[in-house]
């Protein structure tokens, strides 16, 4: 896959789109110095070339009760494909871990919970998490707020 070439103008739409994603063509060109059409066609060019992937809502976790945020790093007993993938599968069935990257390094994995309090926490962890077969080791780290977020842009 190669990198989109993208000019400035390309990096002002996608800036304005990740602070507001819900913007309608014509106010996106305005505040990008374009007139609609082409705008709107750079727009579709970014969509068709993969460079935007979709268009999402964000969510207040605390407003919706999930106001902890805890970091586990977790190391499998073994790094072969088929233990991967088991815990790839194992993963995708719980909605308190909201992200998972497969990472270098001391851990194979760094995953990010979300969660009513620590105590539900503890339910999680002792009651599904441990029993998901081929961990070696957690380590756990409760965030204390977030500092940044992908929404601040990376264009």
């Amino acid at each position: 896959m190669t990198s989109a070439k993208l000019d400035a103008t390309d990096r002002k739409i996608l800036r304005q789109l990740q602070a507001n994603s819900r913007l309608t063509n014509q106010e996106l060109s305005e505040k990008v110095g374009l007139s609609p059409s082409p705008c709107l066609r750079r727009l579709r060019r970014l969509e068709s070339e993969g460079v935007i992937t979709g268009y999402s809502v964000t969510l207040d976790e605390e407003r919706l009760g999930l106001p902890v945020a805890i970091f586990m790093s977790v190391k499998l007993e073994r790094q072969i494909d088929s233990a991967l993938v088991a815990f790839e599968a194992e993963i995708k069935k719980h909605p308190e871990i909201t992200d998972c990257w497969l990472m270098t390094g001391e851990n194979d994995y760094l995953l990010r919970v979300l969660t009513p309090g620590l105590k539900e926490y503890e339910t999680f962890l002792t009651g599904k998490f441990t029993k998901i077969a081929g961990i070696a080791s957690i380590h756990s780290s409760v965030s204390l707020r977030r500092v940044k977020s992908a929404n601040s842009g990376i264009v």
